[in-house]
């Protein structure tokens, strides 16, 4: 990785990339520095200290990490990941939205229009209920002008932190969003490990409870770089054919097929769904609010199980939902059969999409099922030991693979300025 970084700071190109997303790092980091007009900050502390072990602190992940201080990106992406799905999963159901995603780059300009003005409306509705919901108190003293300015704050705020991963994605290195909730979970992490350290001093945490949750956390960073490098390789075998006096074909190649296609999407976007409830709970108020304290936070071993079980499918559900999208069996079958190609043992056509497909989700299983275990340690471990970690399984799976997806951006780069210097000589 350091060499990876290395030379791509000896290339121009990419050297302005990186200095861009270190640019923009830097005004988010600024952006949640600064807090909400109006309201009390030692109070807004205090809620966020008191309901660190709630879904609150998923909540701050995604946002990445403005709402712990309620700053100007308190909402972040949050409110743009649940609409992405949204509409992503409205696609399959709406015959309109599944044209227009058939209409190449046209069609996906205008079905992320949507995606952003269903964001904005989630927005403005996550920004009410943290103003009239959990953080009330902090905005007791002000009146309705007040917290409807503290509301547009935020909305403009998640407004502006998308647009910033908009040009992340287009001018810097790897996926701006991700890049987004990457900045705030690494952000937070020397103080979540200070925390620790002197817990461990003042004999509040065993230090070998410490020594066991360093063990388990690197173990997790090397269990998921595994599994994002690793591949099935389907080989494929294409059949001789003369064309004039030439021969053609006769090789032997392989379809790669990655098992863990979607990165840490599902992930994040298992974490956003999970916020939603307590989003909606704060919106309501009352039972609902008292119903999603009690059975959806992990301050129980019944709420921890709830939690957690429900994450673990969402995982599963959405590393199913974007290998579909990435991976087309059918397609890859056709173009085969129509170069020649097959797999050994396997006839052209419907019985080797067949085989594909049923390869791609034993695959898929697979890792799904890794990344959920992987998301539930941390947790489990901080349950039994009555620890505070300040971070879980979900955090560490999205920096490293944010890590490794920048990497890969930036080998792609330097591989592309090989070849254009090939093609100029």
């Amino acid at each position: 990785m350091l060499r990876t970084l290395k030379n791509a700071w000896e290339v121009e190109q990419t050297r302005k990339k990186i200095i861009f997303t270190v640019l923009m790092l830097v005004v988010l980091r600024l952006g949640n520095a600064l807090p909400i007009p109006f309201a009390n900050l030692e109070l807004i502390h205090q809620l966020y200290n008191s309901l660190q072990g709630s879904l609150l602190g998923i909540m701050n992940m995604v946002s990445g990490g403005g709402l712990s201080n309620l700053s100007v990106f308190a909402l972040g992406v949050g409110p743009y990941i649940t609409s992405s799905i949204v509409i992503q999963l409205l696609t399959f159901a709406i015959p309109q939205l599944e044209e227009l995603s058939k209409e190449g780059e046209e069609g996906r300009k205008k079905i992320q229009q949507y995606t952003k003005y269903l964001g904005i409306a989630l927005a403005v509705l996550q920004a009410f209920a943290l103003v009239q919901g959990i953080f009330a108190d902090a905005f007791a003293s002000g009146g309705t002008l007040e917290k409807a300015i503290a509301i547009l704050v935020m909305v403009a705020g998640a407004s502006f932190v998308v647009w910033i991963g908009d040009l992340i994605t287009e001018h810097g290195v790897g996926n701006g969003v991700s890049f987004i909730i990457f900045v705030g979970i690494v952000a937070g992490m020397p103080q979540r490990l200070t925390l620790m350290i002197q817990a461990v001093i003042n004999g509040q945490m065993n230090p070998l409870v410490l020594l066991l949750i360093i063990a388990v956390t690197i173990a997790i960073t090397v269990v998921v770089v595994l599994l994002n490098e690793g591949e099935r390789k389907i080989p494929v075998q294409y059949a001789k054919r003369v064309v004039g006096r030439k021969m053609y074909g006769g090789q032997a190649t392989h379809i790669p097929i990655k098992v863990n296609m979607a990165g840490v999407l599902p992930v994040i976007f298992a974490s956003a769904l999970l916020a939603l409830p307590q989003t909606i709970a704060l919106f309501i108020g009352g039972g609902a609010r008292d119903f999603v304290a009690q059975y959806m936070t992990p301050q129980g071993w019944i709420g921890f199980i709830i939690q957690h079980a429900v994450q673990a499918l969402l995982i599963v559900f959405f590393a199913y939902f974007y290998n579909s999208i990435q991976f087309n069996a059918y397609e890859y079958s056709r173009n085969m059969q129509q170069s020649g190609g097959f797999i050994p043992g396997i006839r052209p056509g419907k019985p080797t999409s067949e085989y594909l497909q049923r390869i791609v989700n034993n695959i898929t299983l697979v890792g799904a099922i890794v990344l959920a275990i992987l998301s539930i340690i941390p947790g489990l471990i901080a349950q039994i030991f009555k620890v505070q970690l300040g971070f879980g399984g979900t955090s560490i799976i999205i920096v490293v693979g944010v890590v490794l997806e920048m990497v890969r951006a930036l080998e792609a780069q330097l591989q592309m300025r090989h070849y254009k210097g090939f093609l100029k000589k």
